[in-house]
């Protein structure tokens, strides 16, 4: 475990960097504009608010299954892990009347350029949702400034000048937006994916549906959506390591990039039995770092998952015969493990 003392994130230009073409806000800080920041959002995320959001998390999967289930086969991604997580932190950021695909649009664009942007036309749709998002962010903050309403865009705009300085909130909104939505998408899509692969779980979900957050927690481990993430050494320090010709420790110099694979991190054998077994009955699956871990722990956890227990319960008690109808294509990304599509049928 990569320590908060030894380790940290400023100035990000390193593996696992995104190469400058966008700030990723407290990601890329270290305290004490990293603590400023977080205590800015917050309170937005705390678990007894996010509790709150159950309700009409619920709702919403209802909605989204009842125009699916009429369908001989629909996309999973298309019709209930996309737009599940989109209309979620848009009520939670403040955005009135979402236009969906468009988020969805931006979202992707933006989740995709974590790992540098491929090709001309990557980079015009990156940049083209980042400059999207910022029209309509500066005009909603505005708004909020003559007429608060209770969202986050209020509180940014009341802490503007004070706990937060002009030119950080759009990333941070910009950030809340991509992460609330891209890693839910592929949380929930993941899930999905390894249960019908693994028609025994699935099975064991269907009779107890109860158990939706023990497959949220058990995905996370074993498919998490985000599989790296990058550390700087600010001090000179040892990492205990099994992977060197000689084993050992590693020392690393201040200032020494290390990329740390989550993913791999979650399959590691000396800390769960049977790491390569997708099994939603396990006891060990919540030591997994699928939210990182120390400063920079997710703070859109909670959410997460409860719209992934949501989405799986019901999908579950609704759909007991779904399976998978078609071919899966997979994410291109080092960074983000998800599914780019899930075409399902019921019967």
């Amino acid at each position: 475990m990569l320590g908060s003392r030894e380790f940290g994130t400023e100035g990000r230009e390193g593996p696992g960097r995104s190469s400058g073409e966008f700030d990723l806000s407290i990601l890329e800080k270290n305290p004490p504009d990293h603590t400023r920041l977080r205590k800015v959002a917050a309170p937005a995320f705390r678990p007894r608010r996010m509790e709150s959001y159950r309700g009409r998390v619920e709702k919403r999967v209802n909605v989204l299954l009842d125009a699916a289930e009429g369908k001989e086969s629909f996309d999973l991604i298309r019709d209930l892990a996309a737009p599940l997580p989109i209309r979620i932190i848009s009520e939670l950021l403040g955005v009135p009347d979402a236009d969906e695909e468009t988020f969805i649009r931006y979202g992707t664009a933006l989740g995709t350029a974590l790992d540098g942007l491929k090709s001309m036309r990557h980079a015009h749709e990156a940049f083209g949702a980042k400059k999207g998002l910022e029209v309509m962010f500066t005009r909603l903050l505005a708004e909020r400034e003559r007429q608060p309403r209770e969202d986050m865009l209020s509180i940014l705009a009341a802490e503007k000048g004070e706990s937060i300085r002009p030119e950080e909130i759009l990333p941070l909104c910009q950030l809340l937006l991509v992460a609330g939505f891209e890693t839910t998408v592929n949380l929930i899509g993941n899930a999905v994916h390894a249960l019908l692969l693994h028609r025994d779980q699935w099975q064991i979900l269907v009779d107890e549906p109860t158990r939706a957050a023990d497959v949220v927690e058990e995905t996370l481990r074993y498919d998490p959506p985000i599989q790296l993430t990058s550390r700087v050494a600010l001090e000179e320090t040892e990492v205990e390591s099994s992977a060197t010709s000689q084993g050992g420790p590693v020392r690393l110099s201040k200032g020494n990039w290390v990329v740390t694979a989550l993913g791999g991190a979650n399959r590691d054998p000396d800390v769960f039995a049977r790491p390569n077994t997708f099994d939603i009955t396990r006891s060990d699956n919540s030591d997994h770092i699928a939210f990182s871990s120390g400063i920079h722990y997710c703070l859109g956890a909670p959410l997460a998952r409860i719209e992934g227990e949501i989405a799986l319960r019901v999908l579950a008690e609704r759909m007991p015969d779904l399976r998978i109808s078609g071919k899966v294509p997979m994410c291109r990304s080092n960074t983000i493990r998800g599914v780019r599509a899930l075409p399902v049928s019921v019967h």
